[in-house]
């Protein structure tokens, strides 16, 4: 505090005249020079947020949503974005509270994610909603912000609240500043996670794509836009999502928001985007074959706020899936079955009702055979099945029959479908029997019961087609859907759907069931790099010969249960002598999964077959993992608060081929920041060791981690116990 007479100062205002003759003291008036700390101590407001929104800013470019017309934010889930704030005086992360505040929904509740209130942090995790400052500018901070890959979809409102003594002070809601966030296929935690950059261009980012349609001898094909991208389509399929009034926690699901889709592209139950039509009549609205793409029904039924759009069949309810889908950021397509079977009553065939005189009976013949269908695969893992059931799931926005009291259909499992697990959700048993249903002819007895006659196996469900990648080549996908028409594990996967349908004694059932089959891994665990064996067992509990036929099929799968491919088939056939017990060894040579394991090395083995003498049929899988060698930490001295000490790192490449490009990653908490060593080639049965330097900062018992990033090995982690001193 400082002091100046009144006199040095220059008088401004308004004065009153004082006489000469009176005595006026000299008031001496005191100033308060301030200084930088009093500035910290006023009030803190936010003035503005910049969320960096623009189609060329960076989270639009890093999150692949610079595609999408406007100017709003949109970004995918498990995936950082960037934002500035400005504020009413510079920021002291010391002493101010600032809090970011994310609302979903009508009701948002922190307990169901909907209001997402996010903390601050030194370092961003990959699994959970954070902030952490990255840069301070004048009045303004930076900062990056990650949500988790399980984080609810949709349109968020964005608040920054400020907490001080006098209460919270929150910048008003401003739409510009909403955050659009999407399912992200990049993201390798996300469940529809894509590996393949061709497949992710293809079934999420492209806009256009063709539609097939008209008979399994003359197949044709429909250009289709489908649009996702353009002006006012991803605020009409927020839209549509909220219109389902499905509860927006659950929004972070694929499987449920590809079932809420399939329910609301269609009309009859819920008002949804389109209504169906197969009368010829179009008289009040447009006729199906009219339309070229989504665009203009997604946008009028959003104008309108949730008037049908008048007309649409099959492939255009399919078109708008696709649409929708791929704009929420689930990949998708739309695959067209030619010769596509209903079937009415869940009896998983196709039945023709004749009377004694092999006369039709009309009013039993309710099942059809259409010239084509189109509906929709969506990508994603399925954790709410057993292992191996992820990848492509049917979806059918088409209404035909109602699932669970709705018009909808899927999301059903092609890998279920394609070996008759029809008793896995959601709607597996009618889509399996629109691919490959029997056509069975029934004749009236004369008691009025009915005996099969005849049996078509191989008419439903031919050339299944979707549009290839990257090219408009018609790529024919059968053989995902179902196995080679006739073969073993095609009648298997047949008569196994039919013995859970509403006619499970179509078939001859097993005479007995008197063989039984199991798997056990020969080794404790096999190991990458080598040949994996199992014993496949077999026990035959009668006292006559049984000979069995077996279809063994081993895949590679992501951690979440997604099916990447086949890399082995054999047929086997044995011969069981009476109360006679088999082990086979099977083996899994280290060719023939080279360069293509993922993700933590998983393996499935699927054995099929059919006992001849009974008919009996055996099906078992088997999921296991190639174990994968450990990094080995070894510390060299001693560990000390503020000491500089050392940590070899040694691997060993279990692989009889080069790995390139290795880098390894080291990070402990009070020991060494994350730190990215590129080592470069790793020969084959080679062993690497690297020396890191670091100083402990913090006393205690610490972990130092190591991890191998290399594109041929993944799953190579080390840890060591360091007490610091």
């Amino acid at each position: 505090m400082t002091t100046m007479p009144l006199r040095t100062r220059p008088l401004i205002g308004r004065f009153a005249y004082v006489s000469p003759e009176w005595e006026v003291p000299k008031p001496e008036v005191t100033y308060r020079v301030c200084s930088v700390n009093d500035i910290t101590e006023r009030p803190l407001t936010v003035r503005a947020v910049d969320l960096l929104k623009s189609r060329n800013g960076v989270n639009r470019q890093e999150h692949h949503t610079d595609r999408f017309y406007g100017d709003q934010l949109i970004i995918r889930r498990g995936q950082p974005f960037q934002m500035w704030i400005e504020f009413s005086r510079p920021f002291d992360p010391k002493k101010d509270k600032l809090q970011l505040q994310l609302k979903l929904g009508p009701n948002p509740v922190i307990s169901k994610g909907t209001l997402v209130i996010v903390p601050f942090v030194d370092e961003l995790h990959s699994d959970s909603w954070e902030a952490k400052i990255t840069e301070t500018k004048d009045n303004r901070i930076k900062l990056s912000v990650n949500s988790p890959p399980t984080a609810a979809i949709g349109r968020y409102e964005l608040s920054a609240v400020i907490q001080n003594s006098n209460g919270n002070t929150t910048l008003p809601r401003n739409p510009d500043n909403d955050i659009y966030i999407l399912f992200n296929p990049w993201c390798k935690d996300d469940t529809v996670y894509m590996d393949n950059e061709d497949e992710r261009n293809e079934y999420v980012l492209n806009d256009v794509g063709r539609i097939y349609m008209g008979t399994c001898y003359q197949i044709g094909s429909k250009p289709w836009n489908f649009g996702q991208f353009a002006e006012g389509m991803l605020a009409a399929c927020m839209f549509v999502l909220e219109l389902s009034r499905t509860p927006a926690s659950g929004w972070g699901d694929p499987v449920n928001v590809s079932r809420v889709v399939s329910a609301m592209v269609n009309s009859p139950d819920d008002n949804g985007i389109l209504v169906g039509n197969w009368s010829d009549d179009y008289r009040f609205g447009t006729p199906p074959t009219a339309w070229n793409g989504s665009v203009e029904i997604v946008k009028q039924f959003h104008k309108s706020r949730g008037i049908p759009v008048k007309y649409g069949q099959c492939w255009v309810f399919s078109g708008v899936t696709t649409t929708v889908l791929r704009c929420l950021g689930i990949p998708c397509r739309s695959v067209t079955n030619f010769e596509s079977a209903h079937d009415t009553d869940i009896s998983l065939t196709i039945d023709v009702y004749y009377d004694e005189n092999m006369r039709p009976i009309n009013k039993y013949n309710k099942d059809s055979v259409w010239n084509f269908h189109v509906w929709n695969d969506a990508w994603m893992a399925r954790p709410d099945l057993p292992a191996g059931m992820g990848g492509w799931q049917a979806v059918d926005a088409t209404p035909q029959e109602t699932s669970q009291g709705m018009y909808c259909c899927g999301p059903a499992s092609v890998e279920a479908i394609r070996n008759g697990q029809v008793y896995l959700k959601y709607d597996t048993p009618f889509v399996f029997a629109e691919v490959n249903s029997d056509k069975i002819h029934w004749k009236m007895n004369a008691n009025g019961t009915f005996a099969p006659q005849q049996c078509e196996r191989s008419w439903v469900g031919q050339f299944i087609s979707t549009k290839a990648v990257g090219s408009d080549r018609r790529e024919d996908i059968t053989h995902l859907y179902k196995h080679p028409e006739g073969s073993k594990e095609e009648r298997i996967a047949v008569e196994t759907a039919v013995r859970h349908g509403s006619k499970p004694n179509t078939y001859s059932c097993a005479v007995t069931c008197d063989v039984t089959i199991g798997i056990t891994l020969k080794e404790e665990e096999p190991t990458i790099g080598k040949d994996a064996k199992l014993s496949i067992n077999l026990k035959n509990t009668s006292s006559e010969l049984r000979t069995v036929s077996l279809y063994t099929e081993a895949g590679v799968m992501y951690y979440t249960g997604v099916y990447k491919a086949t890399v082995q088939k054999d047929d086997i056939q044995i011969e069981l002598k009476a109360n006679e017990e088999k082990s086979l060894e099977w083996t899994l040579p280290y060719e023939q999964y080279r360069g293509k394991l993922v993700d933590q090395a998983a393996v499935k083995l699927t054995l099929s077959g059919q006992v001849k003498e009974t008919q009996q049929i055996l099906a078992t899988q088997y999921v296991f993992r190639l174990l994968t060698p450990e990094i080995v930490i070894t510390p060299v001295g001693d560990a000390v608060v503020g000491k500089e000490m050392e940590a070899k790192i040694t691997f060993n490449n279990p692989l009889p081929h080069m790995l390139r490009n290795v880098k390894f990653h080291i990070e402990g908490l009070g020991l060494q920041n994350n730190r990215l060593i590129n080592y470069g080639n790793v020969p084959g049965l080679g062993t690497v060791t690297v020396t890191g330097k670091f100083t402990p900062t913090l006393a205690g018992p610490r972990k130092l981690l190591a991890s191998l990033d290399c594109q041929e090995l993944t799953h190579v982690h080390g840890i060591a116990d360091i007490d610091v001193k």
